[in-house]
């Protein structure tokens, strides 16, 4: 295969694994599609063309490569490394510790006895060197290696330390997680850490002046880095030896995990919802950039009949010219009705956040939460730099109980509709965020027909699967035969998808 501009790529053999290079980044993207991440023929082609230029053998080199041809959103890096370090594995040249690099000794010493890690990680007992080192040498030498930022030494102990600590056995139904909490709870990082700059005062005496509080951050953070690089190559050695234990393709869709856009709100985890965060940020970047673009390209009204043939005079009577009418650019104005709940509070607050942060797409945007009580909190972002701080006061201080704090849609239905329905106008968006679980009370689905004759359109926006709706005490169907449009709205992309259809 070649792209323009260059030659084709050789098919090289990878020497660990006797596979063409070619086969294996073929199967890789294949991996990184089923995970999620969108790889396109010209990326592969970019991929294919930038490993005639790196040494296969050196795999920072090789990993960054791909990553800088494959991967195009920052969100997706994570995903990216993941797939990569369980699929070159067991693949690929020097992946396991670069011994030329060691003193002589200390190789031997820490001899992991490299064709232990086929056997899942269970290594003999006979001829490893490091079995003569004891727990608290080991801890010494790791000591010495973080103080020197010895980077092929801490590989070398990561190694030693998955195969002594970790207690790992071929066969047995343990995820990754548990090893690694094995491992770094008998190496005692955060002792380490004390020790590490207990050290570095003390040389910093000998040098005759003590270390300054911003010397003491500054090597604090040093330590940091470096602790949490050893950290990954302890998570890297359980990777490879769970691998070599369970299979490439077994291990691919253990730690296979969304991309930040597909996570479900409802189930996300508290590093899930930070990635979440993170990329709320460039979505609403991009879907300001297309709702204004999409108003632009519709600057052409409908055909205005009586100038056009007014026009055609000039011609003889031919209408050489159309002329249309001035569209009437309009922006709508957002009603935002949100159940804040247990866990639908997640997605309220991403969609709060999101109608927020494009508000200026829109000529006006109130907002309403509720529980089994209704609250305005439009001034809650009124001058807000950060809309977190305004989510947050939503769930702190909006008053949304009536009576004992579970959901009640129907009351809080009722309420809005007394206080603030007749705001409602031909211009209106209304959008209704929540799983329409009403613990049995009474719908008062009239509500929404009543805001459908008065407003532009109304949609509801349920985070649940679709089928699970009208399931138990879910009563969304009631509600969607009034509304313009019920939409599962799951996570991030769906979430994008719906807003860019409000314009």
């Amino acid at each position: 295969m070649s792209d323009s501009g260059s030659t084709a790529v050789e098919p090289e053999v990878d020497a660990a694994s006797g596979e063409p290079i070619l086969d294996l980044l073929n199967g890789f993207i294949v991996e990184l599609r089923e995970a999620g991440l969108p790889v396109s023929l010209t990326e592969n082609l970019d991929a294919m063309a930038a490993l005639r230029h790196i040494p296969l053998d050196d795999r920072e080199a090789f990993k960054y490569a791909l990553a800088a041809t494959l991967v195009k959103n920052n969100a997706h890096w994570r995903a990216f490394e993941t797939v990569f370090e369980v699929y070159f594995s067991l693949r690929g040249s020097k992946y396991g510790i670069d011994d030329d690099s060691l003193d002589p000794d200390l190789a031997e010493m820490l001899d992991d006895e490299r064709d232990g890690v086929g056997d899942g990680g269970q290594g003999g007992q006979g001829q490893g060197g490091g079995q003569a080192l004891s727990p608290e040498e080991l801890q010494q030498l790791l000591l010495q290696a973080m103080m020197r930022g010895d980077e092929a030494l801490m590989r070398a102990i990561a190694r030693q330390a998955v195969k002594r600590f970790a207690g790992m056995e071929p066969g047995r139904p343990v995820g990754g997680t548990y090893y690694l909490y094995r491992t770094l709870r008998n190496l005692d990082l955060e002792g380490l850490m004390e020790r590490l700059m207990d050290q570095s005062r003390q040389q910093a005496g000998r040098d005759g002046e003590p270390m300054t509080p911003l010397e003491e951050r500054l090597e604090r953070d040093e330590f940091e880095h470096r602790i949490e690089a050893l950290k990954k190559e302890i998570e890297a050695e359980i990777r490879r030896r769970l691998v070599a234990d369970r299979g490439v393709e077994a291990m691919a869709k253990t730690l296979r995990k969304p991309l930040p856009e597909d996570v479900d709100f409802m189930h996300a985890s508290r590093d899930e919802m930070v990635g979440l965060r993170k990329a709320l940020i460039p979505l609403t970047r991009r879907l300001a950039v297309r709702l204004a673009r999409k108003r632009r390209h519709n600057r052409r009204g409908p055909l205005d009949f009586r100038r056009t043939v007014r026009a055609s005079l000039s011609y003889g009577g031919v209408p050489a010219e159309p002329r249309f009418r001035h569209p009437r650019p309009h922006k709508p104005e957002i009603f935002v009705i949100a159940d804040i709940s247990g866990s639908v509070a997640a997605f309220a607050r991403f969609t709060l956040m999101l109608v927020y942060a494009i508000s200026g797409q829109f000529s006006k945007v109130r907002s309403f939460v509720f529980i089994d009580g209704i609250d305005e909190v439009t001034s809650y972002f009124e001058g807000v730099e950060d809309v977190t701080e305004a989510v947050h006061r939503v769930n702190t201080e909006a008053d949304v109980v009536w009576v004992d704090g579970h959901s009640d849609y129907g009351h809080a239905f009722e309420v809005f509709w007394n206080k603030w329905g007749k705001e409602i106008g031909p211009k209106t968006t209304v959008m209704i965020l929540g799983d329409a679980r009403n613990n049995y009370h009474a719908s008062q689905s009239w509500v929404i027909k009543e805001m459908r004759h008065r407003a532009r359109h109304v949609y509801w926006l349920n985070p649940e699967p679709r089928s699970y709706w009208d399931t138990g005490d879910s009563i969304v169907g009631d509600y969607g035969a009034h509304c313009d449009g019920v939409f599962e709205c799951r996570n991030l992309r769906q979430l994008e998808k719906f807003v860019e259809n409000l314009a």
